[in-house]
C-alpha cells in the first residue's frame, strides 16, 4: 500500500497538484481539478512502429500501399488507401480491431465495386450526417466522390461524380509541371471546403453551402502558397482541434521535400477553415512530422521519409474533429531508402503508425520535494 501512504502523505502536506499513480485504489483521494483546455504544442516528438500494413502476395502483383485514410468507430479501424503499381493506381478497404493484427486483415479492391477500374488515388473518408451518408473523397484527374450508407460494406461504394466539370482555371494557370492531387473536404456549421494541392507550390480551396453539399462548389482560391514548389508539396489534410485554446482552432498539414529528398510534414493552425493560417511546427528543424523528431521502435529508422497520411478520427463527422488532449496518432506511407529510386509509381511504400509523446506538465504551484 505504498502508493495509498503517498498519496495521503502529498494531501496532508498540501500538495498543489495530485502525484501521478497506477493504483487505482488511490485515486478517489487525490483531489481533482477540472480538465484544463488541450493547445496544441509547437514542438512535436513521435514514436514509430515499423511497417505494419503490406501489399498481399495476391495476384493483383501490387508494388505499394499509399496514401491512407483512418477513422476508428466502435473499437473498429476502417481504412482505405491507394493500391499502386506501375500501370497505375485504384483504391482498397480494410478493417481490423488492433494494428497488431492490421496486416493480416482482408483487402477488398474497390475496383469490384460501383466506384469501378480506372485511375482513383489519394482517398479520404467521412460521415456526412446531413445526409446520414459515408463520403470518399479522392482524385480521377479531378476532385471525385463516392457514397455509401454502410462503411462497413466496400460493395457499396457509387460511381464517381466529380465535383467540378473540369480542372479549374486557376489550376492551369498555375500548376507548372505538377500534379493536381490530393483532394479533401472538411465542413463546418454553414459551409463545406474542398482543398487541394498541385505539386508546385500552391493549395487551393473552394466552398459550398453545408446544405447544398456535394453541388455547388466554388471556383477554387488559393490559400496558401510558396516559392518553393517542395515546401509547399502535396497531401494536406485539415482537422477542427477539440479541446483548443478555448475558442475554435484548424490545423492544418502539409507534406514537404526537404533539403535531404525526403518527405516530412510541416503544420499551421487558424481559427477559421478559409485562411490565415499561422505556422505552428513548419520546418526541418522543427517539424510536425520528419525523421529527425521520430523514434524508431527497436531503435532502427526503417524509413526516412514520413509521408502521405492522416490523423487517426474517432469523431467520423464531417468536422473532423480530432481531440488534442490525448497522443494523437498518425497513419503514415513509409520506404526503405535502399528502394527509394526507380518509377514513382512502382516503388515499395508501405503504411506504419506514428504516435506522439506528449510530456506530463505539473500543475501550477507544483513543486519537486527533495
Amino acid at each position: 500500500m505504498r502508493s495509498l501512504s503517498v498519496a495521503v502523505a502529498a494531501l496532508w502536506a498540501g500538495a498543489a497538484c495530485a502525484l501521478p499513480t497506477s493504483d487505482s485504489s488511490t485515486s478517489s483521494l487525490a483531489a481533482r481539478k477540472p480538465a484544463k483546455a488541450a493547445v496544441l504544442p509547437n514542438k512535436f516528438k513521435w514514436t514509430s512502429t515499423g511497417p505494419l500494413i503490406f501489399p498481399k502476395d495476391d495476384d493483383r502483383e501490387l508494388a505499394a500501399l499509399k496514401d491512407p485514410t483512418i477513422i476508428e468507430t466502435d473499437g473498429t479501424y476502417h481504412v482505405f488507401a491507394s493500391t499502386a503499381k506501375a500501370e497505375g493506381y485504384n483504391l482498397m478497404y480494410m478493417n481490423f480491431t488492433s494494428f497488431d493484427e492490421a496486416n493480416d486483415a482482408d483487402f477488398y479492391y474497390l475496383d469490384q465495386a460501383p466506384l469501378g477500374v480506372g485511375y482513383r488515388a489519394a482517398p479520404q473518408v467521412f460521415y456526412f450526417a446531413p445526409q446520414e451518408l459515408w463520403y470518399l473523397i479522392y482524385q480521377n484527374d479531378n476532385a471525385a466522390y463516392s457514397t455509401n450508407p454502410d462503411i462497413s460494406n466496400p460493395a457499396g461504394w457509387t460511381a464517381p461524380k466529380t465535383f467540378y466539370t473540369a480542372r479549374p482555371q486557376i489550376v492551369d494557370d498555375n500548376i507548372g509541371e505538377g500534379y493536381w492531387v490530393d483532394m479533401w473536404v472538411i465542413c463546418d456549421d454553414a459551409l463545406c471546403h474542398l482543398f487541394s494541392s498541385d505539386d508546385n507550390g500552391h493549395l487551393y480551396r473552394s466552398e459550398t453551402a453545408l446544405a447544398d453539399f456535394p453541388e455547388g462548389m466554388s471556383e477554387p482560391v488559393i490559400d496558401l502558397e510558396d516559392p518553393d514548389r517542395y515546401k509547399l508539396f502535396e497531401a494536406a489534410c485539415v482537422y477542427a482541434v477539440q479541446g483548443g485554446k478555448g475558442k475554435q482552432q484548424y490545423l492544418l498539414l502539409i507534406e514537404a521535400i526537404g533539403t535531404d529528398d525526403q518527405r516530412y510534414f510541416r503544420s499551421w493552425t487558424s481559427d477559421r477553415i478559409d485562411g490565415g493560417w499561422v505556422a505552428l511546427a513548419d520546418t526541418e528543424e522543427n517539424p510536425f512530422a520528419r525523421a529527425n523528431n521520430v523514434e524508431f521502435e527497436g531503435g532502427d529508422a526503417w524509413t526516412r521519409s514520413i509521408s502521405h497520411g492522416e490523423v487517426i478520427r474517432t469523431m467520423p463527422d464531417q468536422t473532423l474533429t480530432i481531440d488534442v488532449s490525448e497522443p494523437l496518432r498518425f497513419l503514415y506511407q513509409g520506404i526503405e531508402p535502399a528502394k527509394d529510386e526507380g518509377e514513382y509509381n512502382a516503388l515499395p511504400w508501405r503504411l506504419a503508425l506514428i504516435t506522439q509523446q506528449i510530456e506530463p506538465k505539473p500543475e501550477p504551484g507544483c513543486k519537486p520535494r527533495p
